[in-house]
């Protein structure tokens, strides 16, 4: 198995909004803001290659919608996901499948591109695309607070090309990804979010999504206010982050514009950050 990293670029969120009921001075000695009250954050994604696959795990924003929405996020950086993925020796056209953690816009924009003539179609047109059925209905029929991050043209495209399957969350692992040791299902910050677990080089690899957006989310109470069920995740990230501290687990974090990858430990403060790290320490 390789595993790899994939930046697809950088992109700006109000800090109250990541950190929701922390003060401001608190947070931003973790997590500097500009002057707007804007912090930079990662739109990192996961790639895995093992048992003939290449499995994409979430891919960024993409590149499909106007200015206007664009500037909403101030995006910025060099990466791509297409660059990134020809530093790992890929194309589009490799990828068999795309596990998609959730269907806010930051996480799966890149899963569909518009061609020169306005059509729209998958960037990814060999990959099966993963969602699980409960969240697809919560995405396709959105309530008013998720409603602007759920968008049609990021999501609709993918049923109607028939390359969509659901994971069923009694049924475990699908059989198609067989590089995954166990999906962790949470419901705090959406309906039925993925985090997928596998083992990699003698440890136990957690793509975090937006369970843990950051190491500066490792405290508890630090939960965004985009969560639709903020104490569900207290309750969510408690079993996990436990856990990922008991069996040393490396946390892949999308959204850390610092830090690539972590690893937990108790302390009498509860859990926090032992140590950071890149997948290619490992």
């Amino acid at each position: 198995m390789n595993v790899y990293t994939l930046d697809t670029g950088l992109f700006k969120l109000d800090g109250g909004a990541m950190f929701g009921v922390v003060p401001k001075s608190l947070w931003s000695r973790q997590y500097p803001a500009d002057d707007n009250n804007m912090c930079t954050w990662a739109m990192r994604c996961l790639l895995i290659e093992d048992a003939g696959r290449l499995v994409l795990v979430d891919n960024g924003i993409g590149n499909k919608q106007d200015e206007k929405f664009r500037g909403h996020f101030y995006l910025h950086g060099d990466a791509t996901l297409e660059g990134s993925l020809r530093q790992q020796g890929f194309t589009a056209a490799d990828v068999t499948d795309v596990f998609l953690t959730h269907l806010h816009f930051d996480h799966c924009g890149g899963s569909v591109v518009r061609t020169a003539d306005g059509k729209l179609e998958l960037a990814f047109p060999n990959a099966t695309y993963w969602s699980n059925q409960s969240h697809w209905d919560w995405a396709t029929a959105p309530n008013a607070r998720e409603k602007a991050s759920f968008l049609t043209e990021n999501i609709l495209p993918i049923q109607e090309s028939g390359h969509l399957r659901f994971v069923d969350p009694g049924q475990g692992v699908p059989a198609e990804l067989p590089m995954l040791r166990d999906i962790v299902f949470a419901d705090g910050h959406t309906e039925k979010m993925m985090v997928p677990v596998l083992d990699y080089k003698g440890r136990k690899l957690a793509f975090m999504a937006d369970l843990l957006p950051s190491t500066a989310h490792l405290p508890m109470p630090w939960v965004m206010s985009y969560d639709v069920r903020p104490l569900q995740t207290l309750l969510e990230k408690e079993q996990v982050l436990r856990r990922a501290a008991e069996e040393q687990w490396v946390l892949v974090l999308e959204h850390d514009a610092h830090t690539e990858a972590c690893t937990v430990q108790m302390t009498e403060r509860g859990v926090r950050l032992a140590d950071t790290l890149r997948l290619s320490d490992l």
